[in-house]
């Protein structure tokens, strides 16, 4: 599968996701529930994207969108 197949919406989800969940796991995190209930919006969001009903093999492709988005918000920080 190339990375390429993700659709920007579905990229940009996973790096919000990714970072809120940064923002929530470190130490005294501000608003402690409206980070939560952000974490759950997104993983909702992120489970249900239409996508997923066209991947080939849906558990590689979610394995591959982590990564994507780990390495494009590297790139951003940088």
């Amino acid at each position: 599968m190339d990375a390429t197949d993700f659709p920007d919406d579905l990229v940009q989800t996973q790096h919000a996701f990714n970072a809120t969940y940064e923002a929530l796991a470190a130490p005294h995190p501000g608003d402690t529930t409206a980070l939560r209930r952000r974490l759950l919006r997104l993983s909702v969001r992120l489970a249900w994207h239409p996508y997923w009903n066209t991947a080939p093999s849906v558990p590689a492709a979610r394995t591959e969108l982590r990564q994507l988005a780990r390495t494009r918000g590297t790139a951003r920080a940088a």
